[in-house]
Parts: structure tokens; C-alpha cells; sequence
């Protein structure tokens, strides 16, 4: 599973490198958290201080232009799209083209890699996660439907998911392989596209050019030859919105709220986290 190869669409392999290990929510760590405190009986202690975690929504300028010119400065070549106040007192969350997002300080001269935990509460908080969440929801429901390769559900949608996929993932074809069962239970699928490697940018773009997507899509996963095909297509954009959303290997799933749910999870699993 590792990530795609970013110099092919033209980012800076050492910016690609310095913000590479990034967080994607902390569900799973809460999750773990909450199972260690069963098992020693240890017992949250209460925090007495009120913690405010209102935050203005709206970009600093001065943040952005700060980063900007201090990137330029050690030759790293990238654009920042905006810098948003987190609940940490001069701490910024940063979005740039086609990366994760990161965290920054006030002066645009520390870029900082990994989690920023709020403790003291009866679990610890990742303060990104309702920022990535948003950024998702909100970037993934500007993809156009034409552009994805969209499997239906059976009867009534009870759920929609986003999954950012390869054509040769075995765990990629796993998840292909239950997509009857998965329609079943009421969730559409949206494949977006994320080829691992420059040797599957071929076989994505020949699915996303077929005239039946979904049959090429089909061919693939199973192992299949798909017919050479090439036209104008989303798999570079897809490419850079998955990049830009944290995605560093498939499948990724992501829900309709911008949640990252999972990298591969058996249907029924899926069913549960959509609340179906």
C-alpha cells in the first residue's frame, strides 16, 4: 500500500516527503484509549478548566503569505490555499494544492508534523479531525458524478461512500468482490480514482474512458485485461483531491460527512459506521 509517486503530477518530492506522515483522524486511537481504560480500570481524571474550542472559521492572510514566502525561500514550491485558526492558541491548520493538510505557527516559519492532542477530557481529542472532516465533506461533494465510477444501491440508499481506489490493490479487489452485498445493504459505492504507482495510470484511465465504466471496473478488479482506451479524464484531479485529503494508500473510504472510515472494511462493517 504505499502512496502513488507525486513527481508524476509535478509536486515537490521533498515537500511530498516533509509532510508525508500526517494525521487522519483519531478514531481509531480513541477507540484504543477507551479499550486500555477498560482493561487497567484506570479512571479519567476530570478536567476543572473549561477548554474553549471555538475557532474562527475564516483564513489568516497573513499566515498564508508568511508560509508562502518562507516555502518559496527554502525552494520548495507549493501553494497555500489557506491557513485556519485551530483551538491551540497560534496554531494554524493548513491547506495547500494537491497535500495533506498540516499544521503551522503563527509566523509561517515551523510546519508541524503529526497530532495535536487535547487532553483532560475523559478521551483524548484530535483537534484536526472535525477540520479534516469538513475540508472532506466538502471537497468530496464538489466531485461531479460523471466523473466517478458510481455502483448503486439495491433498492433504497440508506448510505453513500466515497473509496479511493487501484486497479491492482488486493485489498482494493477484496472490497470489489463483496460490492453485491454491499448494495444490499442499501450503500451506494463511489470509486474515485488513486493509482498507486505510475504503472497503473494506464489501466485507471482506460476504466474511466471505457463506455461502460462499471464493466471495465468490473474486468480489473477480477484480474481482467482492460482495452487500452485514452481521453479526457479525472484520474490526475482524483489524484490530487486524494493527496490533498490525506490518502496515502487504497482503498480509503471516506462518508458522505468527510469521516474517513477505513481502508478496506467487510460490508457489513461499512453498514455499522454509516449507521445503517
Amino acid at each position: 500500500m504505499s502512496p502513488i509517486n507525486t513527481t508524476l503530477y509535478k509536486r515537490s518530492s521533498y515537500l511530498a516527503v516533509l509532510i508525508s506522515v500526517l494525521l487522519f483522524g483519531c478514531a481509531n486511537n480513541e477507540n484504543a484509549q477507551a479499550e486500555q481504560n477498560t482493561t487497567t480500570n484506570n479512571t479519567p481524571t476530570t478536567n476543572t478548566n473549561q477548554v474553549n474550542t471555538s475557532t474562527s472559521t475564516e483564513s489568516d492572510a497573513s499566515v498564508v503569505d508568511a508560509l508562502q514566502k518562507n516555502l518559496a525561500a527554502s525552494g520548495i514550491e507549493t501553494t497555500i490555499i489557506s491557513a485556519t485558526p485551530t483551538e491551540m492558541p497560534d496554531m494554524y491548520w493548513v491547506t495547500a494544492e494537491g497535500l495533506p493538510s498540516f499544521f503551522a505557527d503563527k509566523t509561517g516559519q515551523h510546519i508541524i508534523q503529526g497530532q495535536i492532542i487535547r487532553i483532560g477530557d475523559a478521551e483524548p481529542v484530535d483537534i484536526a479531525t472535525p477540520l479534516q472532516t469538513q475540508a472532506a465533506q466538502q471537497k468530496l461533494a464538489a466531485v461531479a458524478k460523471e466523473d466517478m465510477v458510481i455502483f448503486p444501491a439495491n433498492g433504497e440508499t440508506k448510505g453513500v461512500i466515497y473509496a479511493f481506489t487501484d486497479a491492482d490493490c488486493g485489498y482494493c479487489r477484496k472490497l470489489h468482490s463483496e460490492m453485491q452485498e454491499i448494495n444490499d445493504k442499501g450503500i451506494e459505492v463511489r470509486y474515485l480514482a488513486w493509482p498507486r504507482s505510475q504503472q497503473t495510470v494506464p489501466k485507471m484511465e482506460a476504466i474511466w474512458c471505457s463506455e461502460d465504466r462499471n464493466a471495465a471496473m468490473n474486468t480489473a478488479k477480477s484480474g481482467g485485461e482492460v482495452a487500452p482506451s485514452s481521453c479526457e479524464n479525472p484520474v490526475a484531479e482524483q489524484v490530487e483531491l486524494g493527496l490533498g485529503l490525506g490518502v496515502r494508500g487504497t482503498p480509503a473510504i471516506f462518508t458522505e460527512s468527510g469521516e474517513q472510515i477505513g481502508g478496506y472494511l467487510p460490508a457489513e462493517q461499512i453498514a455499522q459506521a454509516l449507521g445503517i
